[in-house]
């Protein structure tokens, strides 16, 4: 989809307040942002509710960090359909497009429509029995044991049709974007980025199922816990909500996507991923 550009130009930066070189040029491109005519907005990626207030016509956002910056962005802009353009200062920068040096000078042309916007899959999750609230993930829904070491039993059932019962430390629910994350760690496939398939992953899965299945789109999950201690579900490993015995985690495709900024399309995706992999050996 090609970048349409600012029309109302407003753009927020989202920066990872633990890098200070982060918080640095947030700095500077606040300054290079306000110069082309652009109401310009700051925030801490963590503060993710001050953000959210602020995405009011909002138009872009610069995305200071590396993946998991970037992942924070992704839940705070896609109700809104906000691009989010990623500028990589963290260590592996998969979704990352632009380096820090890149920065200052490439990011008025993408705020005046340079480049094309990458549409990336999302899941929702929710606890059926728990208060309605529904969460949105770029990466993965994860159901797991909590703090004990001790394996949980997870009944699953795709489209209301019995799968088994996991016995195991958890489930990985991911999505294309998040099949190069934990997912790929614990033995699951690496899907492209364009695909809306869901993977299911179990985690040191014991006497059970421990292949991983790749789901259509349209899947509709259902996880029901059975533990003797607190479970838990995260999202993107950065939002983690308590689990109970007997609770079930509804996962499927969520309505919203993240839009993401590129420079060029199609991107490409298998070289980029090798040389990503090859530069953390």
């Amino acid at each position: 989809m090609k970048n349409e550009g600012c029309s109302r130009k407003k753009v927020g930066i989202l920066f990872q307040p633990k890098i200070s070189a982060a918080m640095k040029l947030a700095q500077k491109l606040e300054k290079v942002v306000a110069d082309t005519g652009a109401a310009v907005w700051l925030c801490s990626a963590w503060d993710e509710e001050k953000a959210c207030q602020q995405l009011n016509e909002t138009r872009l956002i610069v995305c200071l960090g590396g993946d998991g910056t970037i992942i924070r962005a992704a839940r705070i802009a896609c109700t809104e359909s906000v691009p989010i353009l990623g500028v990589n200062l963290g260590r592996v920068g998969f979704m990352t497009e632009l380096s820090p040096d890149e920065a200052l000078t490439r990011v008025p042309a993408f705020i005046d429509g340079e480049g094309w916007v990458e549409e990336r899959a999302m899941l929702q999750a929710e606890v059926v029995s728990g208060d309605g609230k529904q969460y949105h993930a770029l990466n993965d829904v994860v159901v797991a044991r909590g703090g004990r070491c001790r394996l949980i039993r997870i009944k699953a059932t795709i489209n209301g049709e019995l799968l088994t019962t996991y016995k195991c430390d958890g489930l990985i629910a991911a999505t294309a974007t998040g099949s190069t994350g934990y997912a790929l760690a614990a033995g699951g496939p690496i899907l492209n980025p364009q695909s809306g398939d869901i993977i299911l992953k179990p985690v040191a899965a014991h006497l059970s199922l421990s292949a991983a299945l790749v789901l259509p789109s349209e899947a509709t999950v259902e996880l029901a816990v059975s533990t003797t201690h607190q479970a838990t579900m995260s999202i993107d490993g950065q939002i983690e909500v308590p689990l109970n015995d007997g609770d079930v985690v509804r996962v499927k495709s969520s309505p919203y996507v993240t839009r993401m900024l590129r420079a060029q399309w199609p991107s490409s995706f298998y070289s980029t991923l090798m040389k990503r992999l090859d530069k953390q050996e």
